[in-house]
């Protein structure tokens, strides 16, 4: 499937510059798994717009305890990857198929030490979960959908904490979408000013 072409548009009253974070939350595990700011579009002026691709491949890559990240394999949903020890260190494999056909796993098959397993898209952290014991594995599954709020501010890559989280309510479907335009209304100079509304619109179908 090619990859979707989003636009953001900022056609808010919002007068505190707030930044707009977007991300994926992953279905695979319970609610409170750790969300990550895939994307966060910072300083975008009333009337101005940021165009971002929403791509349909996926990458799969693992960090470890030291600060070093492994080189990132394209993953695809229904397969399994292991973090193993080889004559040269650790290193990521395709193991085979997953247990289920809408998840990506990665496995910790090190004799010892925890790894964090991490899911990029467009270059960036989509997705992490973090201190994975050996014998263990991590779980993906993304839904076609993008959630997305206004933030005070936020870093792009960093994991958002449970607060900020709750305060994003609007999920948009990206489901058989080629391109679209992500609408910003509401907002105001005030903190009782109407909150903010995201809307798709000009949507081209695939």
């Amino acid at each position: 499937m090619p990859d979707i072409k989003l636009n953001f548009i900022n056609q808010s009253n919002d007068q505190n510059n707030s930044s707009v974070v977007i991300f994926q939350k992953n279905s695979a595990v319970n609610s409170d798994e750790i969300a990550v700011a895939w994307k966060v579009i910072q300083n975008c002026s009333q009337g101005w717009n940021h165009p971002f691709v929403y791509p349909m491949s996926m990458y799969i890559g693992g960090s470890d305890s030291w600060g070093n990240y492994s080189p990132q394999l394209h993953a695809e949903n229904g397969q399994q990857f292991a973090m193993v020890k080889n004559a040269s260190g650790d290193t990521i494999v395709y193991e085979g198929p997953s247990s289920n056909n809408n998840e990506v796993e990665m496995l910790n098959n090190l004799p010892v030490g925890a790894i964090n397993a991490n899911i990029y898209k467009d270059g960036s952290l989509l997705a992490t979960k973090t201190n994975v014991a050996p014998g263990q594995k991590a779980v993906f599954e993304f839904k076609p959908t993008i959630w997305i709020g206004a933030v005070s501010e936020m870093v792009q890559g960093e994991v958002m904490n449970s607060a900020i989280l709750e305060s994003i309510n609007t999920e948009i479907s990206l489901l058989g979408i080629e391109s679209a335009d992500i609408i910003m209304t509401g907002g105001g100079p005030s903190a009782s000013s109407t909150p903010f509304v995201f809307s798709l619109a000009h949507i081209v179908y695939a």
